[in-house]
This record gives C-alpha cells, structure tokens and sequence, in this order.
C-alpha cells in the first residue's frame, strides 16, 4: 500500500506556489495573521518543505532557515537551524502530515550540516512539539497576536 501523502522539499515556483497557499489558508484565513506579515523576505532563501497527497495536492509546508538567515532566531549559532511556517491544510490534519512535515525539516538541516533546530511554537502546539522532542526555553512572548514559546531540539548526526 502506499503512503497517502509524501514530504520533500519544494522545488521550483510550482511547489514554492503550493506551500504558500497551504500557508495562505492556514495563517490567514484560518487564524487571521495578515498577508503582509506572513510572506517575507526569507521566502526566497529559506528551503521548504512540501507534503503532497497521492492526488498531487498540496497537504502542508513548512520552511528551514539556516546560515545569517537564521541567527537572528537561534540565539546567533549559526550551526542552528530555524523551523518556522508549519502547516497543515483542515483536510489533511490527524494524518500525521505535521510530525512528517517536521522530521523532513530536521533531515534538511541535518544535510546542511546543522547541530539543532529552533523553533518558536504557537502555545498551543507545545505537546506536538515536546512530542517530537523539542524542548521550550524561554519566556512566552506574542508573534502575530498569538502567544508563542522558543524552542530547540539538538539534532543526532
């Protein structure tokens, strides 16, 4: 039997296209962060990640940063990665697309040559992340309105 989905990094404008409208109805419409905010100037240099049902559509995204794009979220080690922009498409969710999403994100940056992986998580996905071995530090702080928390998780080589 095959998977119903599979996740790999998005590849030319098509699938760079594809993780923006997952993004777009799960930021946006969903939780009403605004447009101007949730697309930015990492885009461009960060890797995405794609996971893409058997029927081609596109089920969810999320993006790496890594190298100067990311110092500036990981404390300045820049042997650290930066998970950020995970999302899953309402249609897609309880398949096991996020844990996916975010080990296809810890592979990328483990092929950069990356020590661990920080991200800063909505409150409300603390356990996802804690489930996949992320670890909070930090006070909560706001992003988007919403109340988030860093996180990290050290990469196994």
């Amino acid at each position: 039997m095959t998977a119903p989905y599979r996740v790999r990094e998005a590849l030319g404008d098509e699938d760079r296209e594809a993780c923006f409208a997952v993004r777009r109805e799960v930021f946006v419409e969903e939780q009403g962060v605004p447009q101007e905010i949730e697309y930015d100037a990492y885009d461009a240099t960060a890797v995405h990640v794609l996971a893409v049902g058997a029927d081609g559509l596109p089920l969810g995204t999320g993006r790496l940063l890594h190298g100067a794009d990311a110092v500036g979220k990981t404390g300045a080690d820049a042997s650290v990665g930066s998970l950020g922009r995970l999302a899953v498409a309402k249609a897609a969710r309880g398949l096991g697309v996020g844990a996916a999403l975010v080990r296809g994100i810890e592979d990328v940056a483990r092929e950069r040559g990356l020590s661990a992986v920080d991200l800063h998580a909505q409150t409300h996905a603390l356990g996802f992340y804690e489930r996949l071995g992320y670890v909070a530090y930090g006070p909560e702080f706001p992003d988007a309105g919403m109340p988030h928390r860093a996180m990290r998780k050290a990469l196994a080589a």
